[in-house]
């Protein structure tokens, strides 16, 4: 079959693949293509050499003088609502996918993970001063409700066929800020499978003409929120304590321990930016596989976190009834099928095929049963040996590279230094000279 020819998708793979880290990085890729049915082109597209041409970059951002590559790995083992995923990650540190599969792994024998999510509403902002009444705007404003989501939806018909389109509005009062008062109007947009970014800013400079004269104010910021409250993805994992268990921990000691662990993360903000930016190691990686906006869903998160007026943690791990551990974590996730890079850049039209999501919403519920996942392995090791055993064990292959190794000499002097526990550069140039 040549390289255009389209291949039927596997719309039930199965994620379980064994052996997959004995793999050289070619036969990995050539494995998951095969899984997933992807063509040689596509399959082409994930290795990288050129995936990205420069004339292509050029378009995406300015200035552009060539492109800068990381890592794209697979985790394997997940299972989502009943289906398995393969989900490409694209990331620099060590361990992430290799914990995100292990996790996955353990949840997949517990009937795996479950998700759901809102609809897909972004907000944009239309920022109004100069006003002495803003009560009396606030109810001009939404007197005049039916009137601004018309001359919204006149931005994008396209938007509208599809369901979708400007859906309401909400008008906040800020009384007492360094610049006066002020009265900020909200646009509600459902957005569909995009991300929305440009639609919603297009609306509301659309309205903005409008919103001054039935205000008699002053209309300044005119941009969409990335604190996306209303589109949320939520994500559930149920642990019995067998499936926990180690040799060295009973399984009921290693929920004690995830507990603790979650509830220092609760009560203190400095321990709860370490704890969900173990979150977000599974995350963003997927987010920028996607070709979506990495920062936005950042900016969104760390806000939901902080909406109590108190940074806290974004996950919530209990022991229920039967003495099983419970995960879930809630944030928003404002990801996109169309638009920007995700159909721009052609390695992320790969990695989609591999997802093979039909919506946004699965996309966002997806990524974060990832993050569920990552925390989850990130607080299992805290509980238990620590976070930098299986963490230096694999960072041990970089400082390797870094020494010189190439080829089978990296294998060789990272599983040394691991085995030693002493994962040093010096220590590796020292075992580099003795080979």
């Amino acid at each position: 079959m040549s390289g255009t020819e389209q291949k039927q998708p596997s719309a039930n793979y199965n994620s379980r693949v064994e052996g997959l880290r004995d793999l050289s990085p070619d036969e990995r890729r050539a494995k998951i293509a095969g899984i997933v049915g992807l063509t040689s082109e596509q399959s082409d597209l994930l290795r990288g050499v050129e995936a990205l041409p420069l004339h292509i970059a050029d378009g995406m951002i300015e200035n552009v003088i060539g492109n800068f590559e990381l890592p794209m790995g697979v985790a394997s083992n997940f299972t989502i609502n009943g289906r398995d995923y393969l989900i490409p990650m694209v990331v620099e540190e060590p361990s992430v996918i290799a914990a995100a599969s292990y996790m996955a792994r353990i949840a997949r024998g517990c009937g795996g993970f479950t998700t759901s999510s809102s609809q897909p509403i972004m907000r944009a902002q239309v920022q109004l001063t100069g006003l002495t009444d803003p009560f009396g705007a606030r109810a001009k404003l939404l007197g005049a409700r039916d009137e601004i989501v018309e001359k919204a939806n006149e931005q994008d018909k396209l938007l509208v066929s599809l369901g979708g389109g400007c859906q309401d509005i909400e008008v906040h009062i800020f009384e007492d800020t360094p610049a006066g008062p002020m009265v900020v109007l909200h646009l509600l947009v459902d957005v569909r499978d995009a991300m929305g970014a440009n639609t919603v800013n297009t609306m509301a400079e659309a309205v903005a003409p409008m919103v001054e004269t039935i205000t008699g104010g002053k209309v300044r910021m005119r941009i969409l929120s990335n604190l996306a409250d209303r589109r949320l993805a939520r994500a559930r994992v149920e642990l019995t304590p067998q499936a926990l268990a180690t040799k060295d921990f009973t399984g009921e000691e290693m929920i004690d321990g995830i507990l603790e662990a979650c509830a220092l993360a609760i009560v203190d903000p400095y321990r709860a930016a370490t704890h969900n930016k173990g979150i977000m190691n599974g995350i963003d990686p997927v987010v920028v596989a996607t070709g979506n906006d990495w920062r936005a869903i950042e900016a969104g998160a760390h806000a939901w976190a902080a909406q109590s007026g108190r940074y806290t943690s974004l996950s919530r791990w209990e022991r229920d009834g039967s003495g099983n551990l419970v995960g879930t974590l809630e944030l928003p996730m404002a990801m996109g099928l169309v638009g920007g890079a995700t159909k721009t850049h052609p390695a992320a039209r790969a990695v989609l095929d591999i997802l093979q999501v039909k919506s946004a919403q699965e996309l966002a519920e997806v990524t974060t049963a990832v993050g569920l996942a990552q925390n989850m392995a990130a607080l299992r090791a805290l509980a238990t040996e620590g976070i930098q055993r299986g963490h230096m064990a694999l960072h041990a292959r970089n400082i390797a590279i870094l020494a010189g190794a190439t080829g089978e000499q990296i294998s060789q002097i990272a599983s040394e230094m691991a085995q030693a526990k002493d994962v040093r550069v010096d220590r590796a140039n020292e075992i580099l000279s003795r080979m």
